[in-house]
This record gives C-alpha cells, structure tokens and sequence, in this order.
C-alpha cells in the first residue's frame, strides 16, 4: 500500500478541512484577531511537543534569527492577508490564489539562492498561473448563491491580498530554507516562526487602528472552531506531510500534498449544496498539474 503518498493526501485533505472551518471565525473575529488566536493555541502546542522532546537544545543564535524573519513575513504577514482574503473572496478562490506560494518560491529560488530551475518547471508555473486566473475568472455559476462564492467588495482587493499572502508565504520559505537545511527539528523551527506571529499579532492588535481591532467578543464556540484549525492544519496536516517525506519521493509527495485546491471542491459541493462550476475544476486542475512539473525534477 502507498501509505507514505495517501498520507500526503491526507495532509492536503486536512488544510481543505482547515479553509472550511476558518471561513466562520475568520469573518466573525477579522482577520488579525482570528490568525492571533489560532497562532496563540498552535505556539502552545508546539511549545509542549519542543519541551518535552527536548529538541529546544538544538536551538542556536544562528538559526533562531532567520526562522524569527521567516516567521514575522511567511506567517504574520502572510497568514494574517491569507485570512483577509478569505473574508473577502471565500475558502475556493484564497484557497486557490494561496497556491501561487509554490511557484513564486521556486522563481525566488532561483533568482535569491541560485537554485536550478528547468524548462518543465517554467511550464508548470505557467500552467499554475493559468489554473489560478481560470478559476478566478470562470470559477462561478450564476446560479450559485451561497455567501462563499460571494466577493465582498473590489475582486482586485481580494486578489491583491491573496498573492501578498502566497508572496509572504514564499518569501518566508526561502529564508528558512538554508536553517532547514542543517536538519533543524521542524516543529522546533515551526515553533519561533509561529511564535514571533503570535507576537506580532498580539502587538498589532493593541494599537489603536480600528481595522485589525477584534470584529466581535470571542465566544466558546469561535474559539473551539479557532483552536480546531490550527490542531487539524499542524497536529494532523503538518505530521502527515513529515511522515509522507520520511518515506515517499519528494517530489510526487509535494504535488500530492499541494491538491488542497481540487479537494476542497467536492467540499464545498457537499457543505453548500452548489456544484462547483467547470472553470473551477479545470482551474484547479491545471494549478496540480502545474505542481507536477514544478516539484517532479
């Protein structure tokens, strides 16, 4: 049996699970309030697992200040604009829109670390690019009326924060990846990049600007929903996706792991009784097929 490529299914599985479930705190909380909450509750896990392992001794001057940046730009500034564009564009479109994360960090790659990138890569970031605006652009049927297929304001601002997002998100795996290089416990490293967010956000929300001040009072039932994203996205997604490396071909687990896109359709087909439009599967599929060629080198 492949366990090893069902677990990488199973990891992108969890993080469609996880775009489901935030969409209700995400736009009850804000953006800055919900991400703040959920990076508290997955530092603390983390923190216990760390701890108790004792992988913090692994932890040097060295490699805590560029997983500190990666963190403040891959997840403070990057999560914080994935949750807004969920607000405004739904769990489909940032979904989607998140997934340019890939190939903007191979292009980063190559230009900032010199790393290789070949012609079948070239084509699989143009036929990710092509997937997003297919499904951006033809990814709705008139017919289709729940909230979630609903752009809250200029489409341009959604998009806008969705590519900051995949940017940041980009931006921030390029500077881990050298500290993740030397063989660094990765939930040790997960723990300061979610840490130092957690901080900022909890910082950001104290100033007085009324945008990223909490939308609502916090209630028992949001903040359960808020800790289950972050325990289905890290304790499950994040150890499925480990346990797929350990023992699958890195390349055909990264493009497993990247169908959150094409699962979180029949998701969101069985959620709001709405079948997907076609633009929206074929977008879809274009963006894993691009995966394909970026990751299989």
């Amino acid at each position: 049996m492949p366990v090893h490529e069902i677990a990488a299914l199973g990891a992108a599985t969890c993080w469609a699970v996880t775009g489901l479930i935030s969409a209700g705190p995400a736009g009850y909380l804000g953006a800055p309030a919900f991400n703040r909450l959920r990076q508290i509750f997955v530092t603390a896990l983390l923190a216990i697992y760390v701890l108790a392992t004792g992988t913090w001794r692994e932890l040097d001057a060295g490699s805590a200040g560029p997983l500190l940046l990666s963190g403040l730009i891959g997840i403070f500034v990057g999560d914080t604009l994935l949750f807004a564009a969920l607000n405004r564009l739904g769990p489909r479109r940032s979904g989607i829109l998140f997934a340019l994360n890939a190939p903007i960090a191979a292009v980063l790659g190559w230009l900032m670390l010199g790393e290789d990138l070949a012609p079948m890569a070239v084509v699989g970031i143009a036929l990710t690019v092509a997937g997003v605006l297919l499904a951006i652009l033809f990814g709705k049927r008139r017919a289709q009326l729940h909230a979630w297929e609903t752009v809250k304001g200029p489409l341009w601002i959604g998009v806008a924060l969705g590519l900051g997002a995949a940017t940041g998100q980009a931006i921030g795996s390029i500077i881990a990846r050298p500290v993740m290089a030397t063989g660094i416990d990765p939930f040790l490293a997960s723990m300061l990049r979610v840490g130092i967010a957690a901080v900022c956000l909890s910082v950001l929300i104290q100033l007085p600007i009324p945008a990223v001040k909490p939308r609502a009072p916090l209630t028992w039932k949001v903040a359960a929903l808020t800790a289950l994203t972050g325990f289905i996205a890290l304790a499950m997604g994040m150890t499925l996706l480990l346990f797929a490396l350990s023992g699958g071909k890195v390349g055909i687990v990264s493009t497993l792991s990247a169908t959150s896109p094409v699962i979180i359709l029949p998701m969101l087909w069985a959620r709001t009784g709405e079948r997907p439009a076609g633009g929206a599967w074929a977008g879809a599929a274009l963006v894993v097929a691009g995966m394909a060629l970026i990751f299989m080198r």
